[in-house]
């Protein structure tokens, strides 16, 4: 969208080609853990702000704006490497001259282009896997609610379809904002967009990321925690390898006069650091089991629908609300791990309301364990109400939980 196009200080760049000769086979990037990073860093590359980074639980920082210049960018991996960061780096002018170091994952290259703009976009990602292979070319998509203008395309799914075919990218990303407003709510259309990434990603076998929003904007209002944890939980479930905070630090701009990312233009922590502190936590702690699964389905247990029948053919036969609750309302990811077990995500899709379904597996209870959101650890799963038959399960607004089966 305009707004964050905007804020792109790296779109420009233009990469020599004449100087580097393009391999034949190039050595892929590869994902080695889970992405859990942020639009905008800040602008002191310093060590008291890079530890605060870490302190949230971020995992990747994208560094195309405190950091444009050798100097500094040769700072930034410093404090990476310090803190155990990745990064995604300035790239320069000439990706044979750009930096290197055991945190960088690849190179910022462009936010949200057009489908002409794709032929340039495979000569300088061809250049960058040449000069340093194994490197991330980064590139972010438009999300589905964008304009035929700016995509250049007639539909969303199109655009996605020749990124990949055109650009081939080692990563598929993009930035949806869903509105969360009683009179109009976007989190189905969130989920569109995050189902066309599942696709494609799958069918070219590389991961998805994507963005989504903690601050207030525009017609976006100012996130609660339970709707960042939504949105995060929500792309798990769709089988995300990477979310992304739209924004770190709060840009200037006239678009942005409340302020209010999770670093205000101040320098000052907003509410919502510790928000996102929670919340990356737990994902970081699920992460290494996150990084082995493969999505097999997506179902949506929606009010007035039957769990059964939404529900057949996944680890779970039924979800039953207790007789005060409201009526069920879930989304629920389903994987299988490299071991060969089944994974199952089961996600509140309320965000103003805490959820206790009856949960019943296709397997016995004991055979069921749940990977903690406190350490990682596989634990045996919890029953949340022993006094009543069966297993419950508590879902936090907007939370999720995932479970591994035989």
């Amino acid at each position: 969208m305009n707004a964050r196009t905007a804020l792109v200080c790296i779109a420009g760049v233009v990469f020599s080609l004449t100087s580097t000769a393009l391999a034949q086979d190039p050595v892929r990037f590869k994902q080695d853990r889970f992405a859990i990073g942020f639009w905008v860093d800040p602008p002191e590359v310093t060590d008291a702000r890079y530890a605060e980074i870490a302190e949230a639980n971020f995992t990747l920082v994208l560094g195309g704006f405190g950091s444009t210049s050798p100097d500094v960018v040769a700072k930034q991996i410093e404090l990476c490497q310090k803190y155990d960061l990745k990064l995604l780096a300035w790239p320069g002018n000439d990706p044979a001259e750009s930096k290197q170091g055991p945190p960088v994952w690849g190179y910022l290259v462009r936010d949200e282009p057009n489908v002409s703009d794709f032929p340039a976009l495979r000569e300088r990602v061809d250049a960058i896997r040449a000069a340093r292979p194994g490197a991330l070319a980064y590139i972010n998509l438009f999300p589905n609610y964008a304009s035929k203008k700016q995509l250049g395309t007639d539909t969303y799914e199109e655009h996605v379809r020749r990124f990949i075919d055109e650009v081939r990218p080692d990563v598929l990303s993009m930035d949806h904002y869903p509105i969360f407003k009683p009179d109009s709510d976007g989190r189905d259309g969130y989920c569109e967009t995050l189902a066309v990434m599942r696709e494609y990603s799958q069918k070219a076998d590389i991961p998805f990321w994507n963005f989504f929003n903690i601050m207030p904007y525009g017609p976006h209002t100012d996130p609660t925690e339970a709707q960042v944890r939504w949105q995060v939980f929500t792309s798990l479930a769709y089988g995300a390898k990477g979310v992304l905070y739209f924004c770190y630090w709060t840009p200037a701009g006239d678009e942005f006069p409340k302020g209010g990312a999770i670093i205000g233009r101040d320098g000052k922590r907003t509410r919502h650091y510790d928000e996102a502190k929670r919340v990356n936590a737990a994902v970081k702690n699920m992460g290494p089991t996150l990084m082995n699964l493969t999505s097999t389905a997506v179902v949506r247990v929606a009010p007035g629908g039957d769990a059964k029948t939404a529900l057949a053919g996944s680890p779970l036969r039924d979800l039953i609300p207790a007789s005060v609750d409201p009526p069920n309302d879930y989304l629920v990811g389903v994987f299988k791990h490299v071991d060969g077990r089944r994974a199952v995500l089961l996600v509140n899709y309320r965000y103003a309301l805490s959820a206790w379904p009856t949960v019943e597996f296709d397997a016995p209870a004991e055979k069921v364990v749940e990977v903690s959101q406190e350490n990682g650890a596989e634990v045996p799963i919890h029953d949340d109400s022993p006094d009543m038959p069966g297993v419950q399960v508590s879902l936090d607004a907007g939370a999720g939980r995932l479970f591994l089966l035989p």
